[in-house]
């Protein structure tokens, strides 16, 4: 019985860490395109697509910046983003903007939303895209 007792007081503290350190406070909004659309027209909300160089110089939402998920860079490149602003984030599909969005979460970022569908979902509810 005594053993229990010493192993429960040495790892209620590990948990207690654990538990302070795990995750993010970060939560990310999953929006359709047309809560997506009203969104990005607020102040100061930045629009990230994280898609590649290519797919980005194709068609892209209006006033977005680009910083693909996949490069080997994306991790510094966001790490010189202001964490503060809101940030909407959408790719394709809404796989890779799944990803962003949970890094962006992990490093800090506060206030992000995804376009679920991806730029596939804002183009099929008739929103434009510029080149």
């Amino acid at each position: 019985m005594k053993i229990k007792k010493v192993i429960a007081f040495a790892i209620a503290p590990l948990l207690l860490i654990l538990t302070a350190c795990g995750g993010s406070s970060a939560k990310v909004n999953n929006l359709n395109a047309d809560d997506f659309a009203s969104d990005i027209k607020n102040p100061g909300v930045v629009v990230l697509d994280v898609r590649t160089a290519g797919e980005f110089a194709s068609g892209h939402i209006e006033n977005a910046i680009n910083i693909d998920v996949e490069s080997g860079s994306f991790d510094s490149e966001i790490a010189k983003l202001d964490k503060s602003v809101e940030y909407a984030v959408y790719c394709h599909s809404g796989r890779r903007s799944g990803i962003a969005t949970e890094k962006m979460a992990k490093a800090g970022f506060t206030k992000i939303s995804n376009l679920e569908g991806g730029i596939q979902a804002w183009m099929a509810s008739g929103f434009p895209l510029v080149a």
